[in-house]
């Protein structure tokens, strides 16, 4: 097994040393780029849905059908008197009409439309929804009881679909990263045949003459990761600072966390390792059916 990996070094005269003269370097460089910028995405949605489930988990809204200030303070009152009822917020009528003013305009400010009134409040434990939602239809009728995760759900799972998509575009590009390295390696593997037979009647067995084929490629790779690789660092460290706003405004948390950042770090190792492999078998396999 001396030879799977470093072939004698006359046999390195076959083909040329240099990197980056070949399509393999620069196809394994767009594709590290492009499973990169797609990991990226999918690892900070995963974050952003993880982050916004968990900061509305425990929010409930009382919806009134209208502002009348007794059945407010009445609702107020029930939903402080509850136990495991956390912070009561009861959201202005003024912040309520510059909402609807972007759906009705200046008619939102007109003071005979009535307008209804919401109260935000956070439980300590979400199985008390029920009771809460009880005693606040008894006390207010026609008040209800509403999670804030539940007017959220399409929205984290169109996340998750988006999460899941960009991880079957990285698959995708993996395995069309691999179909090119098999086309390069079949079309060296052409180019030189003629010195490949004259190798084969000299003794050289087929895994030295891969390992020779599969040198060349790993090398030409590890310069496509490493460009592609950068470049795409360099993409995700220019969109970090609004990226990490964003985090800050969903919960404080970044839309990268060190296991996010390890996972884009390996990815050109194994891209390397991808071409580098798959290289080897594609050799041995059309060397074998030469035979």
């Amino acid at each position: 097994m001396s030879g799977t990996f470093s072939p004698a070094p006359p046999l390195h005269r076959l083909l040329p040393a240099g990197t980056l003269r070949g399509p393999t370097a620069y196809v394994v460089a767009i594709m590290t780029f492009a499973m990169m910028i797609a990991a990226a995405a999918g690892l900070a949605l995963a974050t952003a849905a993880s982050t916004v489930g968990r900061a509305v988990e425990s929010r409930y809204v009382i919806q009134l059908p209208n502002a009348d200030p007794h059945r407010l303070a009445t609702a107020l009152e029930t939903a402080r008197s509850t136990p495991g009822v956390g912070s009561v917020r009861p959201v202005p009528e003024q912040e309520m009409r510059r909402t609807l003013r972007q759906w009705l305009g200046p008619a939102a400010s007109d003071q005979s439309l009535p307008v209804p009134a919401l109260i935000h409040l956070e439980l300590a434990d979400p199985a008390q929804a029920e009771a809460l939602d009880r005693r606040i239809a008894d006390t207010v009728p026609g008040a209800r009881l509403s999670a804030e995760r539940a007017a959220l759900g399409p929205m984290l799972r169109s996340i998750r679909m988006l999460q899941w998509l960009a991880l079957s575009l990285v698959v995708l590009m993996g395995g069309a990263t691999a179909a090119a390295v098999v086309l390069s390696a079949r079309g060296a593997l052409d180019t030189h045949r003629g010195t490949i037979d004259v190798v084969h009647g000299m003794g050289a067995t087929d895994r030295q003459i891969a390992s020779l084929f599969q040198r060349k490629i790993a090398l030409d790779a590890f310069a496509g990761a490493a460009l592609g690789g950068v470049a795409a660092a360099l993409i995700l460290a220019l969109l970090g600072g609004g990226s990490a706003a964003l985090g800050g405004e969903l919960g404080g948390r970044a839309p990268l966390g060190w296991v996010d950042l390890t996972i884009l770090a390996l990815m050109p190792v194994a891209a390397v390792v991808l071409a580098t492999l798959v290289a080897r078998l594609a050799v041995l396999g059309a060397l074998r059916r030469a035979i």
